[in-house]
């Protein structure tokens, strides 16, 4: 039956929930090997999935753990999830500020996927900080300060964590039913009564052209109505980088620019400022226009950067060891000009070459290394410029200046 299953997914046929379910949790019992169910995932690239199956496999994914139950907190619980981009540091920014405006926050966050940083990987970087909370020590939190990111807990949706662990290294990140199961399905077992997607689009990101982005946008609405939760999705740039910073320890440190008020308006800081506000509008059912005044003010008071600080100390993180590796190298400018373009994808790929992020599996992270952007698109620069400095502690990899900047 399992090569019946994998046949037929091949020869892109609809499959059952039986049939869906007899294999997913066949891998997951360790009864389906990895490169059986690798050659099921290259399947879905290339046939995709009816919405129906869609369903079928978000409901599997669900029902493999527990599901959270947080109707004694008080508040609309607002979750919010990005499906990656290179240099995606928003949730550390936009979490303290909704926490910091009355509205409860419990993230659950994920590691890297293909060349994007996951939010619990930039965390670790923070030396003692706990991602993995139990739910007791979840409720308690959000119960004390309001404020929670952590990894899932070890029974929420186990089958995501070893599909998405497999996908990683199998190149079948991209697949929109796939990105859309794995999603809503931790969303929806998190126990959130309200749901913000932001949708990366570009050379950058899992996703790359819009017409696919809106198919994910509607499936996913479409799965949230089944459970009856509302689900809105903003589509956002990724040909670019966000930000400055890409690695782990060096996209905190942003972050924490950006919460101090210390970052001028960028792609990166409009985009935070925006996502902060349709939360607080989910999470207060007031107007997004009203929302966005009470984001810029909790950054400009102080409140959200304090309340960054206390969710760090609350989760055994100390701030003050965060740090970057002494080693630099710079890419200078080979002309003058204009900086018309950053590619994402290259800068994505530089930064996992450095170490950043994982190549397989059993890969380590090294949380000091990086890459920093010292220019942004629209900026004239000189030849000789510094463009970006590497942060290293290995060889440094080939590096085609024209493939990364455009120069006109």
């Amino acid at each position: 039956m399992i090569l019946d299953i994998i046949d037929k997914k091949r020869l892109g046929k609809e499959l059952s929930y039986k049939e869906l379910d007899y294999f997913f949790n066949g891998y997951l019992n360790g009864d389906i090997c990895d490169y059986q169910m690798s050659a099921f995932l290259m399947a879905v690239c290339i046939n995709g999935m009816t919405n129906e199956e869609v369903f079928a496999l978000t409901k599997i994914f669900i029902d493999s753990g527990d599901c959270l139950e947080f109707s004694n907190i008080d508040g609309i619980k607002v979750d919010k999830h990005s499906t990656g981009g290179i240099g995606d540091k928003t949730t550390l920014v936009i979490a303290p500020i909704v926490a910091s405006l009355g509205i409860p926050v419990i993230k659950m966050s994920g590691r890297g996927l293909g060349y994007t940083g996951g939010t619990i990987d930039k965390l670790e970087s923070i030396k003692g900080y706990n991602v993995g909370l139990s739910e007791k020590e979840i409720v308690k939190q959000v119960k004390d300060i309001g404020i929670v990111i952590t990894g899932q807990t070890h029974d929420l949706v186990p089958m995501d964590k070893v599909i998405y662990a497999l996908r990683d290294v199998t190149s079948t990140v991209k697949s929109i039913p796939l990105v859309a199961s794995s999603i809503m399905s931790k969303k929806i077992a998190s126990g959130a009564d309200k749901i913000l997607i932001d949708i990366k689009v570009g050379n950058g990101a899992l996703i790359d052209t819009k017409e696919k982005a809106k198919e994910l946008s509607d499936l996913m609405i479409k799965i949230g109505k089944i459970y009856d939760k509302e689900v809105r999705c903003i589509i956002s740039d990724m040909n670019t980088p966000l930000g400055y910073s890409v690695g782990n320890s060096l996209e905190v440190l942003e972050a924490i620019d950006v919460l101090k008020g210390e970052e001028k308006s960028n792609s990166f800081v409009d985009l935070c400022i925006d996502l902060a506000s349709e939360m607080v509008s989910m999470g207060l059912n007031i107007s997004k226009e009203e929302a966005k005044s009470k984001v810029i003010n909790s950054i400009n008071d102080g409140s959200a950067y304090n309340k960054f600080i206390e969710l760090v100390e609350a989760q055994g993180g100390d701030i003050k060891s965060l740090k970057v590796s002494n080693r630099k190298y710079s890419i200078k400018a080979n002309k003058n000009g204009t900086l018309k373009a950053i590619n994402a994808l290259e800068i994505g790929k530089l930064s996992l070459g450095l170490g950043a992020g994982k190549l397989n599996i059993k890969d380590k992270i090294d949380y000091t290394v990086g890459v920093k952007l010292n220019k942004l698109v629209g900026e004239e620069v000189k030849k000789g410029d510094v463009l970006a400095t590497l942060y290293v502690n290995r060889t440094i990899p080939t590096i085609n200046v024209d493939e990364i900047f455009t120069i006109k």
